[in-house]
């Protein structure tokens, strides 16, 4: 017959503390309280005392947790065990039964996630794959202004059509291009529920076999926003005014027009503490300015070839520390993102710094014979087809030094270069004639 344990006063419990081995350290003790066979405290060497259940369950010993003293009292303690022990007299396991019920409340939780819940935590994933921070704020303001209203309180189980008609309807003719980016937002967030059991129906998104039956297609509907740009046959009267004007912003807009670049590759994204060109990224015995993978919309490093007036006006600047920026803002740091389209303003001009991109290729297209491929490399466009990857890969880094440079003079001089004959320059095939 087993020894019956002595039954400990809450007192005496209070007392119990851990065991200390031959070598000194504390290790985890079970004392036995008496009052229920089976029944003991666990104490860790921190501190912390557990309750535990001792028992046997269709023949295997198990230990069951009984929580946590002195949240649970002795009092409460032995009653447990009690009420452990009779249940498994009537053939339940404690064990098994606790384990039923957490999954029954997950179960729950899982069916009662809200969409604006799921955003959350997709949003909170997905931000981390973000190449540019502000991409997980304009998820947020874009299903918050959009879809939050509609169906933000509704368990994403529950989202059929019906839900994403009611977000879309109002904005699809109106806002197509905004719609359609909320549409694709929804859809993914909705796929990652079904991936982790929130839901389990088709998804209402989805716009291949789904709602293109439903909407027109985007690309037929959408209203071109491009950027406004300024005519070709305007850039020489444009480019004398702005050779006038001094100042770092008039610098780096005829640097940013001059190499047909963007305007976070020039001065930077202030907005997210990104830096712009920087005098370790310039080569003035090559010309080239190797702009960095980071600040590419490609994320791949691009060679730009500098023309000659490029080159003269970075000699014309006092050259800082290798990591002092070409272009800062009027204390030193990052201009702010209005540092150009201020300039612009000033000179009465209603286009965008980043127009002249548009600008650059309207030339390109009507007044050269260059390839194709030529300006969309100078423009760091990411092409897949086979043909311009070809391309890509040699960088035509000479090819496109020819069409740069006859850019400048067109910017300067609206026309072609005379050769010392006095002949016209033709540009075939990027081979000047």
């Amino acid at each position: 017959m087993p020894k019956k344990a002595k039954e400990l006063s809450a007192t005496e419990v209070r007392r119990l503390t851990c065991a200390v081995g031959k070598d000194g350290e504390p290790y985890n003790t079970f004392h036995a309280v008496g009052g229920v066979s089976g029944l003991q405290l666990q104490v860790t060497p921190s501190g912390a005392k557990t309750w535990i259940l001792r028992t046997l369950i269709g023949g295997k010993r198990r230990k069951i947790g009984l929580g946590g003293f002195p949240d649970v009292p002795l009092s409460e303690a032995r009653q447990k065990a009690r009420e452990a022990k009779q249940a498994i007299e009537q053939g339940i396991d404690p064990v098994e039964e606790r384990k039923a019920a957490r999954r029954a409340l997950i179960a729950a939780q899982l069916s009662t996630m809200t969409f604006a819940e799921a955003m959350r935590d997709y949003i909170s994933m997905k931000s981390k794959e973000f190449r540019n921070p502000r991409q997980a704020q304009q998820w947020q303001n874009s299903l918050n202004t959009y879809a939050v209203p509609h169906i933000g309180k509704v368990p994403v189980r529950e989202i059929e059509l019906p839900h994403i008609k009611a977000v879309l309807d109002p904005i699809w003719e109106e806002k197509t291009e905004t719609a359609n980016r909320v549409r694709a937002r929804i859809e993914n967030i909705l796929g990652w529920c079904a991936v982790h059991g929130y839901r389990s129906n088709e998804n209402p998104a989805k716009w291949s076999g789904f709602l293109d039956e439903v909407y027109p297609s985007p690309e037929k509907i959408k209203k071109k926003g491009h950027h406004a740009a300024l005519p070709v046959e305007a850039m020489p009267d444009f480019m004398a005014s702005l050779k006038k004007r001094t100042g770092t912003a008039a610098r780096a807009l005829e640097f940013l027009i001059l190499t047909a670049s963007r305007t976070n590759e020039v001065i930077g994204d202030k907005r997210i503490g990104k830096a712009g060109i920087t005098w370790q990224e310039i080569d003035l015995k090559k010309k080239v300015w190797t702009v960095p993978a980071d600040r590419m919309k490609s994320g791949k490093v691009h060679k730009v070839p500098l023309t000659d007036a490029a080159v003269k006006m970075l000699k014309g600047m006092e050259q800082g520390a290798p990591d002092s920026l070409l272009f800062p803002g009027p204390k030193g740091d990052i201009p702010s993102n209005n540092f150009l389209s201020a300039l612009l303003k000033r000179m009465d001009q209603k286009v965008t710094a980043h127009g002249f991109r548009s600008t650059f290729k309207d030339w390109a297209r009507e007044h050269t014979a260059y390839a194709d491929e030529v300006s969309e490399l100078a423009l760091a466009h990411v092409n897949s087809d086979a043909t311009r990857a070809a391309y890509a890969r040699s960088e035509l880094i000479d090819k496109r030094r020819l069409l740069m440079a006859d850019w400048e003079h067109y910017c300067y001089h609206g026309k072609a270069k005379a050769d010392d004959e006095g002949k016209k320059v033709v540009a075939i095939g990027g081979k000047r004639a």
